[in-house]
């Protein structure tokens, strides 16, 4: 007989050889399946290239396969040309020309998730969420994500004609938009609101936005900063690393601050905060829905770990992760492996089917949640408690916990802006007054403070649209008086102190700004900080 001691061992050693077997032809059976529909394709392509009626561009028509084959699988899975990977490599090393915004193709249309800071579009009104329909009169409806850089970059000084549809307006608005060369600085403005209050403005997370930020909180300290706003409304997000780095300044070490699911274990990553400098100083961050990815992250983690308070608008909803894979004609394709998880697992991804992001309701109730008592309460979305027990949602994008939406502009002002009249209003007013200003209000504070758009200055502004044809609409002009005359302020703080003077004019009027000024004293008490 056989003894006991030997039988248990063989019986382990025969039970993992199956496994490993199995395995072995589970991934067989798998490669198989993919080879079939690899020489499926081969057929297909080869038999078209044969018998088409004309002669086919087979590297064309692989292309088109690879594009349709990304499409099916969600937004931001994507086939990049080898021209198109050329041009986005210069882009992230900050050199171009264009019409200077961040695009996406949301249900086929070329949709503005954020004009950027500075650029021509931003000038002329060009809005977060505005759909490009036309470019020179042509239809843009579903065109290709790589023909649009063709169409909207190009050369310092030329021109390009847009037509887009604004929600809440019926009829669509023409923009001539001259290309000049797009800003790479991603902290747009940091300055001292009070004598406490620090702001800094972040457009992006690109390479070096973490050294641009890092210097700024370091400047505005050394001005007398105790509590900062962190303004990430519409930062259509960028590098993780950077993300990372900043909210890893904020929140303790140790604590978790994304992290990423995957079917690939391998793909599975956790990202620790290794501490940093600004961790017990009173913290609120503003968002809207041009806020994605990277602001989503660090929005998430300041949120779920009650390091300060998030006040805006429901941010975009962009959680997927992208790994670009390089193929031997210089052309690549990014197909996502995995989705971003806040803290405390909520998915930062709004729902999708195929390339098609899904019709959901905005479902922000204007008010205040931080003791969930009122109406905020959002019942379609799934909630999830803070590390501190608050009640937060899911469901796609990060929910504020002070949702704040701004007014929509009327017609009047819409035509304003379109027509680029501020800026062409403060620099004719500007070529009259500008050493009386610059004598009068040395710093931009004194200016915030002390210069009045007058009567004089508006009858003009109001002329000045005469002559472009914008009717005049006594009512909605009344509506968006405050607007206006910020408007006229901001272009001329620009003009004397660049973008720092023109923000501190811009936050003063603005009411998600001027809401998060008033939370401070709840921000510290959530996040238990000694003052």
């Amino acid at each position: 007989m056989i003894s006991k001691k030997i039988i248990f061992p063989v019986l382990i050693l025969l039970v993992i050889l199956g496994i490993f077997v199995g395995m072995q032809i589970q991934n067989a059976v798998s490669d198989d399946k993919v080879t079939s529909q690899v020489r499926k394709f081969n057929d297909a392509l080869e038999v078209t290239s044969r018998y088409y009626v004309d002669e086919v561009d087979s590297q064309k028509l692989t292309e088109d396969a690879i594009k349709g084959m990304l499409e099916g699988l969600d937004p931001h899975s994507v086939y990049i040309s080898a021209d198109q990977l050329k041009r986005v490599n210069e882009d992230f090393q900050g050199s171009f020309e264009g019409i200077g915004v961040e695009f996406d193709i949301i249900n086929d249309t070329l949709t503005i998730v954020s004009p950027i800071s500075g650029g021509p579009s931003e000038e002329l009104g060009i809005m977060a969420g505005d759909k490009i329909v036309k470019i020179d009169g042509v239809n843009a409806v579903k065109i290709a994500r790589d023909e649009v850089p063709k169409k909207l970059k190009g050369p310092k000084g030329t021109k390009v004609k847009v037509t887009i549809q604004r929600a809440g307006i019926n009829e669509p608005l023409e923009f001539e938009i001259t290309r000049d060369k797009i800003p790479i600085y991603s902290v747009d403005a940091s300055f001292m609101y009070d004598n406490e209050i620090g702001y800094v403005k972040v457009s992006r997370f690109a390479g070096t936005t973490y050294d641009e930020f890092m210097k700024a909180m370091s400047d505005l300290q050394g001005q007398g900063m105790k509590k900062v706003i962190l303004d990430l409304r519409g930062d259509p997000g960028g590098f993780l690393d950077q993300a990372f780095k900043i909210a890893g300044e904020f929140i303790p070490k140790g604590q978790k601050i994304v992290f990423t699911k995957s079917r690939i274990r391998d793909f599975n990553e956790e990202y620790i905060s290794e501490g940093g400098k600004y961790t017990d100083i009173p913290l609120v961050v503003l968002v809207n829905g041009g806020s994605a990815s990277a602001s989503e992250i660090v929005s998430g983690a300041v949120q779920d770990w009650d390091r300060g308070l998030i006040v805006g608008e429901t941010t975009f909803g962009k959680g997927l992760v992208q790994r670009q894979f390089d193929l031997p004609d210089g052309s690549a394709f990014r197909v996502t492996t995995a989705r971003y998880y806040t803290p405390t697992g909520r998915l930062i991804q709004k729902p999708y089917e195929g390339s098609k992001y899904l019709d959901k309701t905005n479902t922000d109730v204007e008010g205040e949640n931080i003791d969930h008592l009122n109406d905020t309460k959002d019942t379609a979305r799934p909630e999830f408690k803070t590390f501190g027990g608050r009640t937060v949602y899911g469901g796609g994008g990060i929910t504020p916990d002070f949702v704040i939406k701004l007014d929509t502009l009327t017609n009047y002002s819409i035509q304003l802006r379109r027509l680029n009249l501020f800026y062409i209003f403060a620099e004719r007013y500007m070529a009259n007054n500008r050493k009386n200003i610059e004598q009068t209000y040395k710093t931009p504070l004194q200016f915030r403070d002390g210069f009045n758009i007058d009567d004089e200055m508006l009858s003009e502004l109001k002329s000045m649209a005469a002559e472009k044809e914008v009717v005049f609409n006594e009512d909605e002009y009344n509506k968006d008086l405050d607007f206006i005359k910020t408007s006229i302020k901001f272009q001329i703080a620009r003009d004397i102190w660049g973008n720092n003077g023109s923000y501190l004019v811009w936050v003063n009027n603005d009411e998600q700004f001027l809401k998060a000024v008033t939370l401070f004293d709840d921000a510290i008490k959530l996040a238990k900080l000694k003052q």
